[in-house]
């Protein structure tokens, strides 16, 4: 028996089954039963029983060999391909190099990781998503990773030269500031003691200086020995702006513990360099003395004023005033005054006590010291010590001199007015929280940098690039991902119902929204529930690439069905759904 499809004149094919015989030596047929109705699917399989096929129970007939986590490796490589990262690397290295350097670089971004775990990722063997198999990697070994990494950190100033002719113009505002974090181990000469940003005093670290374009997007870092203080970093930038990326003009916005005036006078004025930053408190203080350039009536119909002082000759300065900045120093310093008189009443509740009392000035002023360092508040008491006596009062005519100017900063710049209005002095000043989100995007949950096991400073070094680049793919990912991420996405209405620079940042409508919700907005398409960037990156991993058997030897490679999050997500980033 068979199954026959035989033609029907206008009339759609006729399924027959039918069988074949002798018949005085002639072979002959005959139809046993009309299948036209069947659908096909039942007609395969009966086919298939013809045939003699050994049909199998679904769970043996089709067995998923292998799944693993693909969604976010599609999202990360369309963004890569997008930007072009490829093109910062040399092109003059072999191709397994390049493809093993952007597998760092995505992988770093997909599951931050040392250098061995990365590589069992990468491996086709132990692979815990697809990346080593959609760039056709095969056997990776952490050698041969530890090599690129190696060779990463050998073509620093190429890469961070392509980034800067990519993302800065002959007269660049660049963002530059520094942070600094911990290492493991002795071995590194860069691992020194110094001010720790991570409160690890127990271990040396390194100083990382970062230059970001005007937007927050990163162009180039720099690693120093720990104990190096923030100015002196600054002087090793200048030939990478000059020289190697070749800038006709640079403005330079660093904060006021940066650009101090020894290193304007020093480094940034020989250089040619045009600088936006701020004033310490004592210059503020000078100002606001009698008969000075800065008095609040200039405040009193509007919240930023540009003076001139004869200190700063040929500089403009921005006075500042912000009513909520100064609550919240109000408030701050109360507390760290409350707090620093309860300790120095148990100190003197120590000296006073009958039993055991604290005696010997020395011992006294230690304790005192540990006191003071605690809460940073010394300045605002007087205190008298004696080898069997302590005493303290609050300085009320010094708190309330710092008091008055609670809620004033002063932007200071060399730049003409013509070239930047005062309000726009004030936006490039506070662009710096760019590159602070930066520093908490390398140093936590998305990449996270830190703490560092490296033994050699080149290997440091590389691997601190190693993370920029990492966070440079994931910056462009989060300009297209923003709707699903709890950024918010509408800059424009943001930025317009802000009436001034200096008044404090107020979230757009869609962002508020979004917040409170959880949920998407709606005016951009389906509600969708919102997410953290790391988070969004789980989700995803959950659309797995799957090796399934089929039968005993049909092998085939099958995406797991996106759900509507994860297919808006691949859209925003143009990525397109293939195995």
């Amino acid at each position: 028996m068979y199954v026959a499809v035989v033609p029907n004149r206008g009339s759609p094919p006729a399924t027959l089954l039918r069988e074949s015989y002798r018949e005085g030596g002639k072979t002959k047929n005959r139809t046993l039963a009309n299948l036209s109705g069947w659908p096909s699917e039942r007609v395969e399989l009966l086919r298939a029983v013809l045939r003699g096929d050994k049909l199998l129970p679904a769970a043996e007939a089709v067995q998923i060999q292998r799944a693993l986590p693909h969604g976010h490796v599609l999202a990360a490589l369309a963004t890569a391909r997008r930007i072009k990262l490829e093109d910062l690397l040399p092109r003059r290295a072999p191709q397994r190099r390049r493809d093993l350097a952007q597998a760092l670089i995505v992988g770093r971004l997909l599951e931050p990781a040392a250098k061995l775990a990365t590589a069992r990722m990468l491996d086709g063997q132990t692979a815990s998503h697809s990346l080593g198999e959609v760039l056709g990697l095969g056997a990776v070994t952490a050698r041969e990773l530890y090599a690129t990494l190696d060779w990463l950190g050998a073509e620093q100033t190429f890469i961070e030269a392509s980034l800067a002719r990519r993302h800065l113009q002959g007269g660049a505002l660049l963002l530059y500031d520094v942070t600094s974090t911990y290492l493991e181990g002795r071995c590194c000469e860069l691992a020194q003691r110094g001010y720790s940003r991570d409160h690890r005093r127990d271990r040396p670290q390194i100083v990382i200086g970062l230059i970001c374009a005007a937007d927050g997007c990163p162009i180039a870092v720099e690693v120093f020995e720990g104990n190096t203080a923030d100015p002196a970093t600054v002087a090793a930038q200048i030939d990478k702006l000059k020289q190697r990326f070749g800038l006709q003009r640079v403005v330079m916005v660093g904060d006021r513990g940066m650009l101090t005036q020894a290193r304007i006078e020093k480094t940034l004025r020989p250089a040619g360099l045009d600088w936006i930053t701020a004033l310490r408190a004592p210059a503020i203080q000078a100002l606001a003395a009698e008969h000075g350039p800065l008095q609040m009536s200039l405040f009193d119909e509007r919240d930023m004023a540009e003076i001139t002082s004869p200190d700063y000759p040929g500089e403009r300065l921005v006075v500042c005033h912000n009513p909520w900045l100064g609550a919240e120093r109000s408030r701050k310093r109360a507390e760290l005054l409350a707090a620093t008189e309860a300790d120095l009443r148990k100190l003197a509740a120590r000296v006073a006590r009958a039993r055991a009392p604290l005696r010997g000035a020395g011992a006294i002023g230690q304790a005192l010291g540990a006191i003071l360092d605690r809460h940073k508040m010394g300045k605002h008491f007087t205190v008298t010590i004696g080898d069997d006596a302590f005493s303290f009062a609050r300085d009320a005519a010094r708190i309330e001199a710092e008091a008055a100017l609670d809620g004033i900063y002063v932007v200071r710049t060399n730049l003409p007015a013509e070239h930047t209005d005062a309000a726009g002095v004030v936006r490039a000043y506070k662009s710096l929280a760019r590159v602070e989100r930066a520093f908490r995007s390398l140093k936590t949950v998305d990449l996270e940098l830190r703490p560092v096991f490296h033994w050699t400073a080149p290997r440091v070094r590389a691997h601190v690039l190693l993370c920029m680049l990492a966070y440079y793919l994931e910056w462009h990912m989060r300009q297209c991902l923003a709707p699903l991420l709890f950024d918010d996405h509408d800059t424009a209405t943001r930025d317009a119902r802000r009436t001034s620079p200096v008044a404090r940042a107020v979230a757009s409508p869609a962002a508020r929204a979004k917040a409170a919700s959880k949920r998407t907005d709606p005016a951009c398409g389906e509600v969708l529930p919102v997410h953290s960037f790391r988070t969004l990156l789980a989700d995803l991993a959950t659309l797995t690439r799957n090796v399934v058997r089929i039968g005993r030897d049909s092998v085939s490679i099958l995406l797991a069905t996106p759900t509507p999050l994860q297919r808006r997500a691949l859209d925003l980033v143009g990525a397109h759904l293939t195995a």
